[in-house]
């Protein structure tokens, strides 16, 4: 008997889901287990294997094309059987559009849809339009003379200005005193206005729910220190040149940095759940990587527990995984806390939204040379902003302020951090 297969929900944000590539067609036998189709969400194109077996019957979305999650994805039966009746029975069970309840729409083109064109998935395209206004008429001459007012004439005379170069916007192109008064030099130039509309991908579909709803519904705060990064890069340069086997980063240490605060204030490492506030024992630690398409937070998990190269070695291996697109979802399920690190981008200073359902996210800034006071005097140094977002909900700022310290003071006195932890 004929079975329907639906769209998968693969991931926990997940509404719909893009056909990346079909490994069967229409006619083909499929054993359960065996894989069906690439189904590609909001953070990775995943395998997606059948767990019914039979005679692939129908295709209900095809490649490239976007489907909601349940939709009807394939049929599965016995060959030659007929399925107009269960496609008829799935079609019936659909809500009606006044059943349906409101959905939230990612606009793309502020257009309307004439009436007699279907809305389609927007292809990217360049629209090259006319002039713009301020590219002015084509200067009037009669019998080869400029036409220019008295005035013009007078004003041009004066400042040597060639007539024929210029643009005029008066009646019929004649030259008037405020072209003279505004001409630049050279030929007038006239622009076009150009533009490219791309369809939003899954996944920035989904950084733009998530992200507008932790913004507009937790009240954050901000709370910036900056950090005395010499003791660090000392550490580090020892480090990579004679114990560690894997050369560690500046980011390796914060990660470590605040994997240790977090075990000291777990107030920090902490989630809203709307009814409740979870305060977490373990320490799995987001780090968000850039990606074509938006961002990935792939998760270290328990990284109180692991070394500064450990720590390296996995974020190296998921920011690999993620750029192609290969994240599974325990990849990035479960953050506890979250580091955004946009210094090695030259970025001084920037606040990070929350990552929900997290407290608390950090925003590292890249290492400034800069002057500081140390002893009384005015010497080079070297200095990392970093800042704290913290829901209010959850966090207040007395606490967000000792966790932050405690990070300060372990990247300060790195031989305090590594006192905890071997390379």
């Amino acid at each position: 008997m004929a079975e329907i297969v639906r769209m998968p929900k693969l991931s926990d944000t997940m509404v719909e889901g893009v056909v990346a590539e079909w490994h069967k067609k229409v006619g083909d036998k499929v054993e359960s287990g065996e894989l069906l189709a690439e189904i590609e969400t909001d953070k990775a194109t995943m395998e997606f294997e059948s767990f019914q077996e039979g005679v692939l019957l129908y295709i209900g979305v095809e490649k490239g094309k976007a489907a909601e999650v349940d939709a009807i994805l394939a049929i599965l039966g016995e060959k030659g059987e007929d399925i107009s009746g269960l496609l008829k029975d799935a079609e019936a069970a659909k809500p009606s559009k006044e059943e349906a309840p409101a959905k939230q729409e990612v606009k793309v083109d502020p257009t309307p849809v004439k009436k007699e064109e279907k809305a389609a998935p927007v292809a990217a395209q360049t629209t090259v339009a006319k002039p713009v206004a301020n590219s002015y008429p084509t200067v009037s001459t009669d019998n080869g003379r400029v036409v220019a007012s008295p005035l013009a004439k007078k004003l041009a005379e004066e400042r040597n200005v060639n007539l024929k170069l210029v643009r005029g916007t008066g009646e019929g192109g004649r030259i008037v005193k405020r072209d003279i008064d505004n001409y630049q030099g050279g030929t007038s130039f006239s622009g076009v206005e150009s533009f490219r509309d791309e369809p939003v991908s899954q996944m920035r579909k989904v950084i733009a729910q998530r992200l507008g709803e932790s913004k507009f519904s937790a009240p954050h705060f901000y709370l910036t220190v900056s950090i005395d990064m010499d003791n660090a890069i000392a550490a580090r340069n020892s480090i990579n040149k004679q114990i560690a086997p894997e050369k560690i980063s500046f980011n390796d240490l914060v990660i470590k940095a605040c994997a240790e605060a977090l075990k000291e204030h777990p107030q920090v490492n902490a989630g809203w759940h709307g009814d409740f506030i979870r305060y977490n024992d373990h320490v799995h630690i987001g780090v968000a990587v850039a990606v074509p398409d938006g961002l990935l937070v792939p998760v270290i998990r328990f990284a109180d527990g692991k070394t500064l190269t450990q720590i390296g070695g996995e974020v190296k291996v998921l920011a690999g995984k993620a750029k192609d697109k290969k994240l599974q979802p325990e990849d990035w399920a479960g953050n506890t806390f979250t580091i955004s690190n946009l210094g090695m981008f030259g970025i001084e200073e920037f606040t990070a939204i929350i990552n929900p359902p997290d407290a608390c996210i950090l925003a590292v800034g890249g290492i400034q040379e800069v002057p500081v006071v140390k002893n009384g005097q005015v010497v080079p140094g070297n200095v990392m902003k970093v800042t704290l977002s913290c829901d209010h909900r959850v966090v207040d700022g007395a606490v967000g302020s000792a966790f932050l310290n405690t990070v300060k003071n372990y990247l300060e006195n790195p031989i305090v951090l590594l006192g905890k932890t071997s390379i």
